[in-house]
């Protein structure tokens, strides 16, 4: 039987729920959880290493690469093949602000604490509005 998996802290939300191609008929929609959305900013945007990601997410270096990879093949199938992109779910908690995690994000975004991990936090933005 596999471990439940632990809660990934995120810094924040983001700050938009979807992209879409311009010019194409929506086909399939591609899910990023806010999980994997945060790890590529994290990795790609503020270049931490995988080791430190999962430091400041709260969780192992072998779960950053898992979750890396899932990202960047939806966000690839989504660019190649015309895909709308939409942001929502995942198991993650909002930082409480106790840590120093989000340092840059507070300078462009205000910062508010978060909650502890929850079904309802995961759920409630599957029901964000979107394209």
């Amino acid at each position: 039987m596999a471990r439940p998996s632990r809660c990934r802290r995120v810094c924040t939300e983001p700050a938009y729920d979807g992209f879409m191609p311009i010019g194409i008929p929506c086909g399939e929609i591609m899910i990023l959880t806010v999980d994997e959305y945060e790890v590529i900013r994290l990795i790609d945007l503020e270049k931490l290493t995988h080791e430190q990601c999962g430091q400041q997410m709260d969780i192992s270096r072998t779960t950053v690469t898992e979750i890396y990879e899932s990202a960047r093949a939806k966000i690839a199938d989504s660019i190649v093949y015309g895909k709308p992109l939409r942001i929502a779910g995942g198991h993650y908690r909002l930082c409480d602000g106790s840590v120093s995690c989000c340092q840059n994000l507070r300078k462009n975004r205000p910062h508010s604490p978060g909650a502890t991990c929850a079904t309802e936090r995961s759920q409630s933005n599957e029901n964000r509005s979107y394209l």
